[in-house]
């Protein structure tokens, strides 16, 4: 025995010794038949299985039927492959038979054939006796290499198909009021496309039409109790085990609507209800068993629907979403070795495919197959999609079907998961034909599969799309410019006319830029898909190309740097704001790609950079002016391209462009003081600017105005008139230089929070300042000079306005109770007057409920009361600001937290509505495709802006109410030791 073991184990036995043990049962046996043993898929099955099978009728008798060669083959071939058709023939040996040179049938069985032999079962436990009999022959066929995989899968669905008829005969027979009416099974699914797995949900749909002269509602009863039955009589487990399950979620309303409808209920709901899933998965009905008339009436009244799903409004979003809620059910362990539904899996092929059939099936009937290998070749000789691709694709999904069915053979379980064990990797690569390294090999040959079908999205949608429009070789492709619209159309092109235009620019020609931009073009067209607004991504990226596409760089480092290209797309097809700012500066483009590059710089070295700029046209204040600038626009973009990219959080895009403000302002301060000398002589008086607001707050938005107060302190033994008159002229100067219109977005500098408004002087000095502090302030300019940030300019007149407005903002013994009354006072007639008529107070993001204004004025009363006893809370930040007060005890944590997620969220959104729109907006947006680019922007899946909406809508409602507690309530809280 042990040399036998040793034996056993050189020839590729895994248990040598229970391979000895099985061969014992076997009695006498040659050694050419254990070398054939050895040679199949996994030897321990098969060896096992063959023990069986001798215990069940005999060794002697089993060895008399491995006599014939014929059979002998084909019996090990499927035993080394599938176990569970071991059990089956240790159950049934005498079924062995079967495989016998003059028992089977090497053709594809006939449909009826298998219908009138299943037919003749009486009961669940025959049916499924015979079911595997002639399962047993279909896999003998496919293993042995006498049918192919296509003719294998449609043999099985035709089996399914009696086999539904063979139950629903069953169910029949066995309810008395079956005759009360006509049942018809509709095939859908892989059984409906003739394509069915070894192991697979048998999907179904279920109509029924009373007989005439019936009780409606008896009538419909019978059929319910039809149609479960024969449900039941497929899937429940017996001695005999299971065939498979029948699914009829695909019907009306799913598991929650009726198991069986009338023709007139499916179309009245197909009508009114469906959605655009729905069609695609009618798609591949076809009658399967009951009332045939019945059911080609059926098809009759829902088919032409189908041909039209493309044709809806909601057609990119359904699909889309369809599509990531496979991907999304997926479990994070399974992603990457899912067969079926991961990237580059079956899904993806016949995703792809139905959706070409969607689009251009409505105008060409050829390509209606519900099959999918029959559609990709319709499509391929109808010119929708290239031969070499088509081929390339074909070959892709036989070779990821036929390994599907190798995993789903060997114990007959539903499986789409590639193992990761070594055994179980050579056994399915030896059933699939590789015998040395067969684990190595079959996953070489899978991922290179993989890669085929990840490519196939852009390939089948957009290639085509540029063989309509370009002057290229066609490779067989036809694609008229109506077809190729419909297909922009489904996409999600608003304008299809207008984007063939742009691909026509792009791409005919013979120059190396047009050659690029067609090997471009089919991603880009796939990532523009993927954004709310395709249309104008692709207006950008021709505009971009028309003024880069001769730079040595621009093309290259596109084609070359696959995540630069994916980040332009996404940019230009998500956000007008930083699409219109790389249409003025594309030299922008080059900051893709690479991480170090879209990090936002901070103050010193933008302010560095401008004034190094500026510098360069001292003579020159326009000029200078322009440098700055153009640096700004720079840093706006890398900021916005950032924020899209999903790379900042919101408090960093308000530090980030607050930074970029405040070095503009610096720079320009600088540029204006050098003009005005230039003009006057040198300055009498050094000037400082204050930054106030969002901006003093390091929170600026994309739309913020720059709020400022300018100071100034005359030199000593100036004349102050002439000192005034001179700082006048600079921060006019300034406030003109930023805000004149051009290419680079101007800056708005706006000075009403200084002293007196509008109406009091522009500039003031210090004492200017220091007097109108002691006797005229109100609590309103104490509150808003808790946002004052004196940075720019004189650092000395900084250090001293500082010093200047401590006091004010941070009150000894904080805020009386007269000055709080007052301040809620203010707060009250702001919701009142200064909510703009018409607007929504629950979606005006700034002054609505538990908006930003609300979360910051409750902050800063809690500045103005406790600021002086808690350090914490001086501070220009918000959340630093709220942070504190919590830690004091000021706040409840949990409130904290609450105002905090307020702020943020609607911050994001209404940056978000900058960024999409490419202008401000006060209110969240109310259009549907606003919402979805906006819910885009924020993260949230495009189908998701109303979910986006709820989020917005709660949050500020749960802030509200903070509010209402912590800034209208009487407050007994005093700060923690």
């Amino acid at each position: 025995m042990p040399s036998a073991s040793l034996d056993l184990s050189r020839r590729g036995f895994r248990n040598a010794d229970a391979a000895a043990a099985h061969l014992a049962d076997l009695g006498d046996v040659d050694l050419e038949l254990i070398d054939q043993i050895a040679s199949v898929a996994s030897p321990d099955s098969a060896i096992s299985s063959l023990a069986a099978i001798a215990r069940s009728m005999g060794a002697d008798a089993l060895r008399a039927k491995l006599a014939e060669p014929e059979l002998r083959s084909r019996l090990l071939v499927v035993l080394g492959t599938s176990e569970a058709m071991g059990d089956f023939l240790a159950r049934h040996p005498e079924h062995l038979d079967e495989l016998a040179a003059d028992q089977l049938d090497l053709r594809r069985r006939e449909a009826d054939a298998m219908r009138a032999e299943l037919a003749e079962a009486t009961n669940a436990t025959e049916l499924r006796v015979t079911y595997y009999r002639q399962l047993l022959c279909t896999i003998a066929r496919d293993l042995n290499a006498y049918s192919t995989f296509r003719e294998t899968s449609s043999e099985l669905s035709d089996l399914a198909v009696a086999t539904l008829e063979a139950a629903l005969g069953i169910a029949r027979s066995e309810d008395d009021d079956a005759d009360l009416v006509r049942l018809a099974v509709i095939a859908m699914g892989k059984t409906g496309g003739h394509e069915l797995n070894y192991i697979s949900d048998v999907d179904v749909i279920f109509v029924h039409e009373v007989v005439e002269g019936a009780d409606d509602q008896k009538a419909l009863r019978a059929a319910t109790r039809l149609a479960s039955a024969t449900m039941r009589i497929c899937s429940e487990h017996t001695s005999e085990g299971v065939i498979w399950e029948v699914d009829a979620n695909l019907r009306p309303e799913g598991n929650q609507g009726p198991l069986t409808r009338t023709v007139a209920s499916h179309v009245a709901y197909y009508e009114r209800w469906a959605t655009t899933w729905e069609f695609q998965a009618l798609l591949k009905a076809r009658f399967a068993a009951g009332d045939a008339d019945l059911g080609q009436q059926y098809l009759a009244a829902v088919q032409p629907m189908v041909w039209e799903a493309s044709t809806r409004e909601n057609f990119v979003s359904d699909t889309r979403a369809m599509r990531r809620r496979v991907i999304d059910h997926i479990p994070a362990a399974h992603r990457e070795r899912q067969l079926k539904l991961g990237s580059g899996g079956l899904r993806d092929v016949e995703f792809a495919v139905q959706l070409l059939q969607l689009v251009h099936g409505r105008a060409d009937e050829s390509l209606r197959s519900p099959t999918t290998l029959d559609a990709l070749e319709a499509l391929t000789e109808g010119g929708y999609v290239g031969r070499r691709d088509g081929s390339a694709l074909e070959e892709a999904y036989e070779f990821l079907r036929t390994l599907e069915h190798r995993i789903q053979l060997y114990r007959l379980k539903r499986s789409h998961i590639v193992p990761d064990d070594e055994e179980d990797l050579s056994r399915l690569g030896r059933s699939m034909g590789y015998r040395g390294q067969p684990a190595a090999n079959l996953v070489s040959e899978w991922q290179s599969h993989r890669r085929i079908v990840r490519r196939l999205h852009e390939k089948l949608f957009y290639q085509p799309l540029l063989e309509a429009v370009a002057a290229l070789p066609t490779e067989g492709l036809r694609l008229s410019p109506e077809a190729a619209r419909e297909r922009l159309v489904a996409l999600g092109f608003r304008d299809p006319k207008g984007a063939l235009a742009h691909l026509e620019a792009m791409t005919s020609g013979v120059s190396r830029r047009k050659a690029i931009q067609r090997a471009l073009l089919p991603a880009m067209l796939a990532w523009f898909s993927e954004s709310p607004d395709p249309d104008a991504g692709l207006l950008a990226f021709r505009s971009i190309s028309e003024s880069l596409g001769e730079s040595h760089w621009y093309l290259r480092k596109l084609r070359d740097e696959g995540e630069g290209a994916e980040q332009l797309a996404r940019l230009l097809s998500s956000s007008r704001y930083a699409a219109d700012l790389m249409v003025r500066n594309p030299d922008a483009v080059a900051l893709l790609g690479d991480d170090t590059e879209l990090v936002p710089r901070d103050l010193e070295r933008i302010h560095t950079e401008m004034e190094l700029g500026a510098k360069r046209h001292a003579n020159d204040a326009k000029a200078a002016v322009r440098a700055i600038r153009r640096i700004r626009r720079r840093e706006l973009s890398r900021i916005a391209m950032s924020d899209v990219l999903g790379r900042l959080d919101i408090v960093d895009v308000g530090h980030a462009l607050s930074a970029v403000n405040a070095a503009t302002i610096g720079a320009a301060l600088s540029a204006a003081i050098r003009e005005v000398e230039t003009e006057r002589g040198e300055m009498p008086t050094r000037m400082a600017v204050v930054l106030m607001g969002r901006l003093g707050g390091r929170e600026a938005g994309y739309g913020s105005d720059a709020d400022v107060m300018f100071v100034h302190q005359p030199l000593p033994g100036a004349e102050e008139k002439a000192a005034s008159t001179a700082a006048t002229a600079v921060a006019t100067k300034l406030r003109e230089m930023l805000s004149v219109a051009g290419e680079d977005p101007p800056l708005e500098i706006d000075a009403e929070l200084r002293p007196e408004g509008r109406n009091g002087p522009l500039v003031r000095t210090f004492a200017s300042y220091e007097a109108y502090y002691a006797k005229w302030s109100a609590v309103w300019e104490a509150q808003a000079l808790l946002r004052a940030s004196p940075v720019i300019g004189d650092p000395d007149l900084c250090a001293r306005f500082r010093a200047l407005i401590d006091p004010l903002r941070y009150p000894e013994g904080g805020l009386d109770e007269a000055g709080v009354r007052e301040i809620r006072r203010i707060k009250a007639r702001v919701e009142s007057e200064r909510l703009p008529r018409g607007a929504n107070p629950t979606t005006h993001l700034k002054l609505g409920r538990g908006g930003i204004a609300d979360v910051e004025w409750t902050v800063q009363l809690l500045q103005l009361r406790h600021g002086h006893d808690v350090p914490g809370l001086r501070t220009t930040d918000t959340l630093d600001a709220l942070h504190a007060a919590a830690g004091a005890g000021l706040v409840e944590a949990d409130d904290a937290a609450i105002l905090e997620e307020a702020w943020r969220l609607v911050s994001r959104i209404r940056n978000g509505v900058v960024l999409l729109r490419g202008k401000p907006a006060e209110s969240m947006v109310e259009q549907a495709a606003e919402r979805a680019g906006l819910a885009h922007l924020l993260g949230y899946r495009q189908d998701e802006s109303e979910r986006m909406v709820d989020d917005y809508l709660r949050t500020t409602r749960q802030a509200r109410a903070v509010i209402e507690r912590v800034f209208w309530g009487e407050q007994a809280a005093t700060p923690d030791p």
